[in-house]
């Protein structure tokens, strides 16, 4: 990095800042010195930097720990977003592909395609025996990841910075009627969250990040935020957004609220389902178009017969 042309350096910090790596501490380090998730991050880095219309990644996130998996894909959905690329993902995770495709194609041995649909055509009505084995048990679970956290309501938090008067922060807490504080660095990302019994124990609030916080992206599926909020025990997760800024809270009661509409609007409204192209409407394509093709052929060879014997 040291001694390029400033307009080259100026892309760089674009792409690392996209991919949610700070400049100023990875722009000059060396593949061996980064960990699995940050080297991935640097490959879709190096990918868009030449700006193709169309990115194409095979088992982009197979080499790292499912936590790291969960967040590389978020940054995915957050980078498409962003800069609307079409992305074809080659995996043979069915639980990412409903999270990362608007549309999903599920291929047999021998490249044959057994259904192209809407993650929710395909999971609600799969084309055949290989696409139903192919998702598994828990389809109903599954149906958690069709619906973004940005897709249901979060609610607002009261926010501190480092350096802050933790006896202020505490004020402002109880003025809410919340029980914690979310804590964000000067991008306004979520570095803390600190409960009403810690806020009365501190001086000043510190600027170490909290390595454990519950934190989804604002594109996550319901899935991935309850997960977070399970495993971290904390009833809830902070949202962010574009470059990791904090925008607001998603609690349990909240991911359940939305997955009971999601169930009454998929009976009410079932017929309205988005249909894609499947197998069945391949076939009957193929089918409709080999007959076409058999009566131009019988009518031709009945007008050479015809013109034969007018000839004779």
């Amino acid at each position: 990095m040291k001694g390029m042309k400033a307009p080259m350096t100026a892309r760089v910090d674009e792409l690392l800042e996209l991919v949610s790596l700070d400049p100023a501490l990875y722009r000059d380090r060396y593949p061996k010195e980064l960990s699995g998730g940050q080297q991935q991050r640097v490959g879709v880095a190096r990918a868009l930097a030449a700006d193709p219309p169309v990115l194409l990644m095979d088992e982009p996130f197979g080499a790292v720990d499912p936590i790291t998996r969960l967040r590389l894909q978020d940054e995915l959905i957050n980078i498409q977003e962003e800069l609307q690329k079409t992305i074809v993902c080659v995996t043979h995770d069915f639980d990412e592909a409903v999270k990362l495709g608007d549309w999903i194609a599920t291929f047999n041995e021998g490249a044959q395609l057994e259904q192209y649909d809407t993650p929710e055509r395909i999971l609600g009505d799969p084309a055949s025996e290989f696409v139903e084995n192919f998702i598994g048990s828990g389809a109903g679970l599954k149906q958690l990841t069709l619906t973004r956290v940005a897709e249901v309501g979060l609610s607002d938090a009261v926010v501190g910075t480092p350096g802050e008067r933790a006896a202020d922060v505490l004020t402002r807490v109880v003025e809410a009627g919340q029980g914690h504080a979310v804590i964000v660095d000067e991008r306004r990302r979520p570095v803390q969250r600190l409960s009403r019994r810690k806020l009365g124990r501190l001086e000043v609030i510190g600027n170490v990040p909290d390595p454990k916080l519950p934190v989804v992206g604002y594109r996550a599926t319901l899935n991935d935020a309850l997960d977070t909020m399970l495993v971290s025990s904390a009833g809830a997760a902070l949202v962010t957004g574009r470059r990791e800024m904090f925008k607001g809270v998603i609690d349990v009661q909240t991911v359940m609220d939305a997955i009971t509409r999601s169930q009454t609007a998929a009976v009410l409204e079932s017929d309205q389902a988005p249909i894609g192209l499947n197998t069945g409407l391949f076939q009957a394509q193929a089918a409709a178009a080999e007959a076409d093709l058999s009566e131009t052929d019988s009518s031709d060879s009945e007008s050479s017969g015809a013109d034969a014997r007018a000839a004779q």
